[in-house]
């Protein structure tokens, strides 16, 4: 039995841009976690859901794993980014989309 960490850690390299979510990036189940999809895909990132509803201790040892209490969780590169606000404000200032860019993410340019 694979400990919830290593679950985590592997979740986080098998994708460039992964969020831990309540819902899927097509079916949002929360507030935050539809802000951060919508985010993600109006910048066109490709990006991997982990529906922390479908699994407690993923859930739970996700809050744990990044010191950080709250879902959505947004990683990058296997790095912790943060939550919605933080997500929302590195797009806003366009932040995110430097550090996407750096990090070898593609990003839509704005037309």
């Amino acid at each position: 039995m694979t400990d919830v960490n290593t679950r985590i850690e592997n979740e986080i390299k098998s994708d460039d841009v992964v969020v831990f979510m309540k819902g899927t990036p097509q079916f949002p189940m929360c507030g935050f976690s539809g802000q951060v999809a919508q985010i993600l895909n109006y910048l066109g990132v490709t990006f991997k859901g982990v529906n922390v509803l479908e699994d407690m201790e993923i859930r739970e040892g996700i809050k744990a794993f990044s010191q950080w209490p709250t879902i959505p969780q947004v990683f990058v590169k296997g790095e912790f980014i943060g939550g919605c606000d933080i997500t929302r404000e590195m797009f806003q200032s366009g932040e995110l989309q430097q550090m996407l860019t750096e990090k070898g993410v593609p990003v839509k340019t704005a037309a």
